[in-house]
């Protein structure tokens, strides 16, 4: 091969190998913006379960609360309802059994949510 052919391999060979360079140079900037932008989800994703994490324990505080509430409510009916000078008319009656209505109703819908929570729904 003489001087002319190697130059003509050579100068051949220089435009490929500049834009294997620059592909190359692209793919690892994209590669790299990709990592940031998997980066920035897993720390949005991390931020959502807690927020749902806590979103939870609130609502578990609240069915917690009411029901101390409601025994609280039944508890002070029934002492009251002891008192000899006390004249409790039917609403005092009327109240326990709403009470225990809601108590029975509330404590069906979180056993069924439950059961539902880990089984799927029934049927399906």
């Amino acid at each position: 091969m003489d001087i002319n052919g190697f130059l003509i391999a050579f100068v051949a060979v220089i435009p490929s190998g500049i834009t294997g360079f620059l592909f190359w140079l692209l793919e690892k900037k994209i590669e790299k913006r990709n990592k940031l932008e998997d980066e920035r989800r897993e720390k949005l994703q991390a931020k959502a379960d807690a927020l749902e994490k806590a979103r939870q324990k609130n609502e578990l505080l609240t069915i917690q609360a009411v029901g101390a509430s409601i025994m609280l409510g039944e508890a002070t009916a029934r002492a009251v309802q002891r008192i000899p000078d006390a004249h409790c008319n039917g609403d005092m009656e009327a109240a326990l059994s709403y009470a225990a209505k809601i108590k029975h109703d509330q404590r069906d819908f979180l056993y069924t949510a439950g059961v539902t929570g880990i089984y799927g729904e029934v049927g399906a």
